[in-house]
């Protein structure tokens, strides 16, 4: 019999893992420059401190699933709510690079506990294999996190300075997102059948063919992640040097947010009842479609570049929590997904430094480069399609 996941579970998460990406992956997109300027240090040695956080989350992935498949996301939550604010607590005091540096890093310790592959997690340990359409009901809320989260740290920081703009954010972890998690249930919903919960026996699964699934996994993983992260951060300019006007170009980027909640809508509505390995293909195949497409034709098709890229963005965040579940069952679930995405974090941490690079070095036709590593992407999944469990 499937479980349905409580509404109250799915908003709970989805709200506090909206003000969770507000005040870490977006935040630096609005305070980079005035941080950099008062306290003197460059605009690129912020985004290092932020590339660090992401080397801490990478490290301690693995660490924090498994915490979570022993003991439930609530007090993994819960903890997070408190170490997401005394990071932030600690930028706002920062007076120099050391301290800097040092929020970032605790800042890491929170993302790796509190970011979606946390919450991904949590459903599972409460709800098994019946977590996929939670899991998108909690992205469908996330995605609203630049949304809200940039024009509030903006409207923070113009009025009263970049200090008290993450003092608020921490403000908000403690009134908000720590009863959101609290509110959480303590115990699994679904009773998971003895044998998914089993250690797993050499005759009833062979390490060989887990361990091709999950090597394609990490680098679909990787591949969606580098390429998120590289558009976030060069989108505008990419589309610039590619033809677009500068007002176009904004415009078009701008695209890429309602894009994303369009392709999570589609894989909540249409895509919900098909293997989740059929949807991530034909998410996989769009950024690289809408780039050639783009390349070929020229700057009246950069708004359907971007469509097609927030689109597919948007159901590949989704098949990260689903595809995983859907490949290796509930056992061992949050352990896994840490380790999964280890190589992804490490490919988040560089994509804005290489990808900047190739632009400098080939202008709009770095955008090749990108297709590509997609198509690496798209492949790898065509791979994976015989090894989907049965």
């Amino acid at each position: 019999m499937t479980v349905k996941t409580p509404t109250s579970t799915i908003v709970a998460l989805g709200l506090s893992q909206t003000l969770a990406w507000a005040s870490s992956y977006y935040l630096l997109a609005i305070l980079a420059n005035p941080i950099a300027r008062d306290l003197r240090v460059g605009v690129p040695t912020v985004f290092a401190a932020f590339s660090v956080a992401l080397i801490v989350s990478a490290l301690l992935g693995p660490a924090a699933g498994r915490a979570i498949d022993m003991h439930g996301g609530r007090p993994v939550l819960v903890m997070t709510s408190f170490i997401f604010a005394a990071a932030l607590a600690v930028l706002a005091l920062a007076n120099g690079p050391v301290m800097l540096f040092g929020s970032w890093i605790i800042l890491g310790v929170a993302m790796a506990l509190g970011l979606y592959e946390a919450a991904f997690a949590t459903l599972v340990f409460l709800h098994g294999k019946d977590s996929r359409g939670a899991i998108t009901g909690i992205t469908l809320f996330a995605g609203f996190a630049s949304t809200v989260g940039w024009p509030l740290t903006a409207w923070l920081e113009l009025r009263w300075g970049w200090r008290t703009a993450c003092m608020t954010w921490a403000v908000l972890h403690l009134l908000v997102a720590l009863p959101l998690n609290w509110s959480l249930p303590r115990t699994r919903v679904t009773h998971f059948p003895a044998h998914t919960l089993a250690p797993v026996k050499e005759e009833d699964h062979k390490w060989t063919d887990d361990t091709r699934k999950a090597v394609l996994l990490a680098v679909i993983f990787a591949v969606t992640w580098f390429i998120s992260t590289a558009m976030a951060a060069h989108l505008p300019r990419l589309l610039q040097a590619n033809g677009v006007p500068l007002t176009s170009a904004l415009l078009f980027a701008g695209l890429v947010g309602p894009a994303q909640v369009a392709g999570r809508l589609l894989e909540y509505g249409l895509l919900r009842n098909v293997h989740p390995l059929l949807s991530a293909r034909l998410a996989s195949i769009m950024h690289t479609l809408g780039a050639g497409i783009f390349l070929i034709v020229g700057g009246p098709a950069g708004a359907l570049f971007t469509i097609l890229h927030g689109a597919g963005n948007g159901i590949l965040t989704i098949a990260k929590g689903t595809l995983p579940l859907a490949l290796f069952g509930p056992k061992s679930y949050g352990a896994r997904q840490g380790l999964l995405m280890v190589p992804a974090r490490f490919a988040q941490a560089t994509a804005p430094y290489l990808f900047g690079l190739a632009i400098d070095g080939f202008g709009g036709a770095a955008l090749w480069i990108s297709a590509a590593i997609g198509l690496v992407g798209f492949l790898a999944l065509m791979l994976l399609q015989t090894e989907q469990a049965q």
